[in-house]
């Protein structure tokens, strides 16, 4: 049976700063949502890492509004306790109409909240999400969709002026709605800082221990993605490992001949 709690709302989410660190994992399907939310993990995301850990995608760059709602889908039919978030994928939103056309597709495929990268130069996309009433999650440092034009994945915050751009964007997205932000390979003075000024809650990922949360893409946690490891991440557990050799195990034993 299903848990009949409500969801976690986003409010909620937003009145964590300050109290408790706030714990956010990836998921693309019904077993891992549900795995994740009877852990008590309290915020989802549906993210466009699916490119790259289920899809075979160089980088997140390639997947579609198709791709995010089935996986979407798949996801919101665990109905978690947890709030369920969703990327807005590439190039979705690089217009008001196209961004809140795009999210309101995401919130009716089953999210609870949609997800963009970007500050100041989204905003106009951001307003238009949030005035219907859409809860927004803001995504700042290093955007991964734009690893691109940008050469590969950089830390941000180093160079001369970084620091206060950022700062401007979380205040922007601040006064737009945002009920919190991804901070993506921040530099970790940085992040600190950024956490500090703002009254809505930060949640880190590569970008040291002070924001107010942290995020993961769980295939990175469990170790389920051998083949890659982000610098910051620190796997708890080897499960592609084990998995080839319960598999292989299971395979020499069927391969016995009979006596």
């Amino acid at each position: 049976m299903f848990s009949t709690v409500s969801r976690i709302t986003p409010g909620e989410i937003k009145a964590m700063k300050g109290r408790t660190k706030i714990p956010a994992l990836t998921a693309y399907d019904f077993p891992m949502t549900r795995l994740l939310d009877e852990a008590g993990i309290p915020l989802i995301l549906v993210g466009d890492s699916v490119g790259m850990v289920v899809l075979g995608y160089q980088d997140t760059t390639s997947v579609t509004m198709e791709e995010i709602e089935h996986h979407l889908r798949a996801a919101a039919r665990a109905k978690p306790h947890a709030l369920l978030a969703a990327d807005l994928p590439y190039r979705s939103y690089e217009t008001p109409e196209l961004a809140l056309r795009n999210a309101q597709r995401l919130i009716a495929a089953g999210a609870d909240a949609v997800k963009a990268e970007g500050g100041r130069k989204i905003l106009s996309q951001v307003e238009a999400i949030t005035s219907t009433g859409i809860p927004f999650l803001g995504h700042l440092g290093m955007l991964p969709q734009s690893v691109r034009e940008e050469g590969g994945y950089h830390v941000k915050g180093k160079l001369e002026g970084e620091a206060e751009a950022l700062f401007a964007d979380a205040e922007a997205l601040v006064h737009a709605g945002a009920f919190a932000i991804v901070i993506e390979l921040v530099a970790p003075a940085v992040a600190k800082e950024l956490t500090a000024r703002i009254s809505i809650p930060t949640i880190g990922i590569g970008s040291g221990p002070d924001c107010d949360g942290q995020i993961l893409v769980t295939s990175d946690l469990l170790g389920l993605f051998p083949w890659f490891t982000p610098r910051f991440v620190r796997p708890r557990l080897n499960a592609a490992e084990q998995m080839k050799t319960v598999i292989t195990e299971w395979k020499d034993a069927i391969s016995i001949p009979p006596q």
